[in-house]
């Protein structure tokens, strides 16, 4: 066990399904999405376990206008790889922050 997945107490932080802890996990898409795009993820609307790894979807200012309620938002799907590193991503759905996505 590696001093990044054991917590001071002595216990072990990693997610119950083997890698890094889930809260790491999404903290990295978001930085890593960001670092890629220069875009910052609000919210992180999904987040789910695959095959190969992990997918997330994550929602974007992409425009901010006034008011607020008109800014544009991107939700992006993000596709991570075991070790939880930005495999992909791509936009999925843009829209006026009032009228929300219109994926379900």
């Amino acid at each position: 066990m590696t001093d990044q997945t054991q917590r001071r107490d002595g216990s072990d932080r990693r997610s119950p399904l083997g890698g890094a802890a889930l809260p790491e996990l999404m903290r990295a898409a978001r930085a890593q999405l960001a670092e890629l795009t220069g875009l910052r993820p609000e919210t992180v609307t999904r987040f789910e376990r695959t095959e190969d790894g992990w997918v997330l979807e994550a929602e974007v200012l992409e425009l901010a206008r006034v008011p607020d309620t008109m800014s544009l938002m991107g939700l992006y799907e993000l596709v991570l790889d075991e070790e939880g590193v930005l495999t992909g991503y791509r936009r999925i759905d843009r829209y006026e922050r009032a009228k929300g996505s219109g994926q379900t």
